[in-house]
């Protein structure tokens, strides 16, 4: 109930649409239970009186012309209310994964967090059109039918009274089979998604590899566990419909010849007319195809409950980063100190990630990190703009803790260039608006020349119109990263970081982009990882990391005299060229 309730919160807007579906099923019901009174008294009117034919069939017609027109508009209504709830819904586990920290991201994977607002909230939006259309008519027709059997007939209507009790047990103990498997198709439907997510983003590798024939298997497989889990559940539930047709045909069957010895006085078990006894048999074919109906209800919800749960997951995790009271609306200045701090990415049971780091940056000096990987290089940086909060110690900007800022504010005046660069689907210009959606084209234009990026984008055929495909998949690493770092210039944050993001371009061009940062951006702090010395030549300080601990300090004259880590780094480049990578 706990979980139904949290959903219902995504109604709103769509609560009168629901009452009118429920109020519309309910009148249904009652013009569906009526007509079969109505045709028993005009099968026992005596005599041919084309009045009572006549009365009797108009009755018939306004009752079925009702019938039809409130399951018409009962069903318009739920059918919208159940897609605006799924639609807020969407909307709202989506802006709830919008504020997740990355500590909150890291406990879901993508392929679930896709599953879930599209398979798992199609399961919810399905069931809550059956609860509003067919959950709410069962009952109703159950009830109206079995009432009125026993207003006819109540030495008859037993029969479905007993019947009904066996038929519900059945199914019940159908369902119960049933459910768990349907509940573990779902699971397998974050695999499925992760691989042909997977396969798609690395489709490149894939045929680069030859691999297709490997990810056909791994998908088969995938497919075929979920193509198994559900064929396995269907064949149970096919039982349903079998068991409700014999019941049916059997109640009608003892009903008719029961009922038949009643009429001419065989047995004496009160008064019944021919009349009479179509509409009990009428009434027990609704009693019992409500039955049927009812049972493929449950296995609807039950499969929804384990949707339900996995919705209920995503908008009930809260950010563990979250803005403070009174928060501070303004960043000082790009100085940055670390105090002594220590980071593990889950509090418990685990290692830090980084441990005693200190450092301190002045306003519009640049820094070098470097280390093997996996030496916290990224961690650490993700703390600056507290992507993640610190364990231990803490970490300043502007002379502040950043746990004393509104998070916009802190993100807004420190701008990272990933590792992964992403760019979205749209033109050159709608990309680098992402930097600041005020920009011009001068302005933009001006910034890709720093990036060394304005030559190339001059050289397609639309210019900065260019459009991009998702990721940018018609454009080269190199000038991904180059449109990725421009797109960071033109927010002239207080602080720019650059995460390994000129490994795709030659030692030149990058030298180029770290002169032109350093003369467009005097007074922005710059911090820069890389994997080339060449990279970090020019930096004010260099920080070599390893295991998290910070090993060595200081310009690079100093750490190629004293440090044994830079020293043999900067050798075995230096000996192989360079390393330069001249993907452009």
């Amino acid at each position: 109930m706990k979980n139904v309730k949290r959903l219902l919160r995504s109604l709103r807007g769509n609560k009168k649409n629901t009452i009118l579906a429920i109020v519309l099923v309910a009148f249904e019901v009652v013009c569906e239970c009526i007509m079969p009174l109505a045709i028993a008294e005009m099968i026992d009117s005596s005599g041919v009186d084309w009045g009572n034919l006549l009365g009797y069939g108009a009755i018939l017609i306004v009752l079925a012309t009702a019938s039809l027109l409130c399951g018409i508009f009962s069903g318009k209504f739920s059918a919208k209310a159940a897609a605006g709830f799924a639609k807020n819904l969407r909307e709202d586990m989506f802006k709830n994964i919008q504020d997740y920290s990355f500590s909150n991201i890291d406990k879901f994977s993508s392929s679930s967090l896709i599953t879930r607002m599209t398979t798992d909230v199609n399961n919810i939006q399905n069931a809550f059109s059956i609860i509003i259309r067919i959950a709410i008519r069962v009952p109703l027709m159950i009830i109206f039918s079995l009432v009125a059997s026993f207003i006819i007939s109540p030495s008859l209507a037993w029969i479905f009274a007993i019947a009904i009790p066996i038929l519900a047990g059945l199914l019940i103990l159908i369902i119960s089979k049933a459910t768990p498997t349907f509940n573990k198709v779902f699971r397998k439907y974050d695999t499925l998604n992760s691989s042909v997510q997977e396969n798609i983003d690395g489709i490149r590798v894939v045929k680069t590899y030859v691999r297709e024939d490997y990810e056909k298997k791994k998908f088969s497989k995938a497919a075929d566990d979920v193509c198994k889990d559900f064929t396995r559940g269907e064949k149970i539930v096919a039982w349903n419909t079998p068991l409700v047709n014999f019941f049916m045909y059997a109640a009608s069957a003892i009903i008719s010849v029961l009922g038949a010895y009643i009429i001419i006085g065989v047995l004496d078990w009160g008064s019944l007319t021919t009349g009479g006894l179509s509409s009990l048999i009428s009434y027990g074919i609704n009693i019992l195809s409500a039955l049927s109906m009812l049972g493929m209800v449950i296995v609807m919800i039950s499969m929804s409950m384990a949707s339900a749960d996995r919705v209920v997951e995503v908008l009930e995790e809260s950010s563990d980063i979250v803005n403070p009271e009174n928060a501070v609306l303004a960043v000082k200045d790009g100085s940055i100190d670390f105090n002594d701090v220590s980071f593990r990415y889950k509090k418990e049971g685990e290692e830090n990630v980084l441990e005693n780091v200190s450092l301190h940056l002045k306003n519009g000096e640049s820094l070098g990190i470097i280390g093997t990987t996996g030496s916290g290089k990224t961690t650490l940086i993700s703390l600056i703009s507290r992507l993640y909060d610190v364990n231990d110690g803490s970490v300043e900007v502007g002379g502040l803790d950043v746990r004393k800022y509104d998070l916009v504010t802190l993100r807004n005046e420190v701008t990272t260039v990933l590792q992964k660069n992403v760019l979205f689907s749209g033109t050159i210009i709608d990309n680098m608006r992402w930097g600041n959606k005020d920009a011009t084209i001068e302005e933009i234009k001006k910034a890709c020349e720093i990036a060394q990026a304005d030559e190339f984008v001059c050289s397609f055929k639309d210019g900065y119109n260019t459009f991009l495909e998702e990721g940018g998949t018609n454009l080269s690493g190199g000038q991904k990263q180059r449109l990725c770092i421009a797109r960071a210039i033109l927010r002239k944050p207080k602080i720019l970081i650059l995460d390994d993001s000129t490994s795709a371009v030659d030692t030149k061009t990058d030298a180029l982009i770290m002169k032109g940062i350093k003369e467009s951006l005097p007074t922005t702090t710059k911090i820069v990882i890389a994997q080339r010395v060449s990279s970090l030549t020019n930096m004010d300080h260099i920080l070599v990391l390893d295991n998290g601990k910070i090993n060595g300090y200081g310009t690079e004259a100093e750490l190629l005299q004293s440090n044994s880590i830079y020293k043999e780094i900067s050798q075995a480049q230096r000996k192989n060229g360079g390393n330069e990578n001249e993907k452009q």
